[in-house]
């Protein structure tokens, strides 16, 4: 089993190929993403995100709390464990740089989305900060709100 580690500069463009896959699995749910570029093509930052095997985590700080870019798992690498990691070295980071959470926006009804972060902690966030609202806007702006979504918070503890 691999370890969940800081990404290397170099790992970034592969890292594409990883969220592409991922994103392919909404397609399911009948969502399909406005074309573009991915997430993780546009970070220059390794320090930015985590990584282990053909998953990783893109954080950044978002009114004083760390938020979940992007969370992604290869198709080929899911039910392994590898998110549930992931999100756990997330919140570790949150606590190691004084944090008081982690928040994140993603799709509410989706399986794979709000119901597994409940389960890994996180709670609807009724009043996000200035910050997080403007990704919300811009989200809307991309495109991104094809299907429901919702804006979550798990406090550090």
């Amino acid at each position: 089993m691999s370890v969940v580690r800081w990404a290397r500069e170099e790992e970034l463009p592969a890292l594409a190929e990883v969220e592409r896959a991922a994103d392919g699995l909404f397609e399911q749910v009948g969502i399909v993403f406005p074309p573009g570029t991915t997430m993780i093509e546009e970070c220059d930052d390794p320090g930015r995100v985590l990584v282990e095997g053909r998953g990783f985590a893109m954080i950044s700080m978002v009114d004083g709390n760390v938020h979940l870019d992007q969370l992604a798992v290869h198709p080929d690498s899911m039910r392994q464990g590898i998110g549930g990691r992931l999100m756990a070295a997330v919140h570790d980071h949150a606590l190691a740089v004084g944090a008081p959470g982690v928040t994140l926006t993603t799709f509410r009804d989706v399986p794979w989305n709000a119901p597994w972060y409940t389960r890994h902690g996180f709670a609807p966030m009724e009043d996000p900060g200035p910050e997080l609202r403007a990704i919300v806007q811009h989200e809307r702006e991309l495109g991104l709100e094809i299907a429901p979504r919702i804006v979550m918070y798990r406090p550090v503890v």
